[in-house]
């Protein structure tokens, strides 16, 4: 019997890019840090999919560093050298969402799903943030495999890169027997396009809104603790 193969996103789903903002508030007040944390990641995605209009490619570290500094001149407020290399390093180790311990608990002792890692991160970003974060390396054993959009050099949601995450999982013409986890809308709407199943983690509650290209969520999920149980229903 087939197992049902999970693909989690990491930034955004299993953990929280807003968390970053409690490293930030020891240089600026907390308001400043939540904009600054805000305005980083508005970037950190923004430059992606420059990069993917423009057909070229920068490590997603390189990216998510001159994020932080677009963010920080925008605020209006600066870092040393030092403080931003203290900050890049902190990123490997984002706090997970609350529903993400308990969530992958319940996986873990499910037998017929298997799941991986799929991100724009970096191969080193990804690794040290399952592995090593305090949060999400108890979790660890739980993927089975880590896959990232290096050797394809493009970022989501461009369909080659839902196109090499089917390569290395053996699923090449099955697209539709792989399920993307993700908090991300584009990342949802990027595997629906390409014929995959899409489990969207609407955590705030407000419903699908997204209206490109008509592509929509093969299910919704408020919590991650509810995920299973969806995917099972859908699959009958």
């Amino acid at each position: 019997m087939s197992k049902t193969l999970l693909v989690f996103d990491l930034y955004g789903t299993l953990l929280s890019t807003e968390s970053i903002a409690k490293q930030l508030s020891e240089h600026f007040g907390q308001e400043k840090a939540d904009s600054v944390a805000a305005t980083w990641r508005k970037y950190q995605l923004e430059y992606t999919w420059r990069y993917n209009s423009m057909k070229q490619f920068a490590s997603f570290s390189d990216i998510t560093r001159n994020a932080l500094l677009h963010a920080l001149a925008e605020n209006g407020v600066q870092l040393d050298r030092d403080d931003v290399e203290k900050l890049m390093k902190a990123y490997d180790s984002l706090s997970t969402f609350p529903d993400v311990g308990p969530a992958l608990k319940k996986l873990a002792s499910i037998t017929s799903i298997e799941c991986v890692v799929f991100s724009n991160g970096t191969n080193s970003m990804v690794c040290n943030s399952v592995q090593k974060s305090q949060d999400l390396s108890p979790h660890a054993s739980v993927f089975k495999q880590i896959i990232t959009v290096d050797d394809v050099k493009m970022f989501k949601p461009a369909p080659e890169v839902y196109q090499h995450l089917a390569r290395c999982v053996d699923k090449v013409g099955n697209e539709g027997d792989m399920w993307l986890i993700s908090g991300n809308p584009f990342d949802v709407v990027g595997a629906r396009a390409v014929g995959m199943q899409a489990a969207w983690v609407d955590r705030v509650g407000t419903g699908w809104q997204d209206k490109q290209g008509g592509q929509k969520p093969t299910v919704v999920v408020q919590s991650l603790e509810d995920l299973e149980e969806a995917v099972q229903a859908h699959s009958g």
